[in-house]
């Protein structure tokens, strides 16, 4: 099955490229490589939440919007590559968590785009990971991830 019927069979639309807030491009290829900017978990060009996870935001709205995130990173991956029939293997996953000091569940968090991406890809969207919290995301975003994937 491709992954743009798997998309239908979920219900899962992926949405419109959002535009860089400075200056980069929200993907780069590199051999059979696509490397994602950070994306934020943009809809419809504004930020559903601001603040820290565990303080602003709750560790369930902030899963949430881990996979509208890795949505929005799925849209740069097809930008850069035309389709996400192309996708072969995601390689790589970095979620990056505004925490409040006494936070410590950025796992459960980045759960919300690993989980995602298993449900769409299947085995191939098992991944390597990193979950970390940080102080402060560019425009108080709660969540911001980055994606490494292969395509072919």
């Amino acid at each position: 099955m491709s992954v743009t019927a798997r998309l239908a069979e979920l219900g899962i639309v992926i949405p419109p490229v959002a535009k860089p807030v400075a200056s980069y491009v929200p993907a780069t290829v590199t051999g059979n490589l696509v490397f994602t900017a950070g994306q934020l978990p943009f809809v419809d060009g504004s930020l559903p939440a601001t603040g820290k996870v565990g303080a602003e935001v709750s560790p369930e709205d902030a899963k949430d919007f881990a996979r509208i995130a890795v949505l929005n990173a799925l849209a740069a991956a097809q930008t850069a590559i035309g389709s996400v029939d192309r996708i072969t293997r995601i390689v790589k996953l970095v979620v990056f968590v505004a925490s409040a000091p006494d936070f410590s569940g950025q796992p459960a968090v980045a759960n919300g785009a690993s989980d995602t991406l298993v449900e769409i890809f299947g085995e191939p969207g098992l991944h390597a990971r990193s979950a970390v919290g940080v102080a402060v995301l560019p425009l108080d975003a709660p969540v911001e991830l980055e994606l490494i994937v292969e395509f072919e």
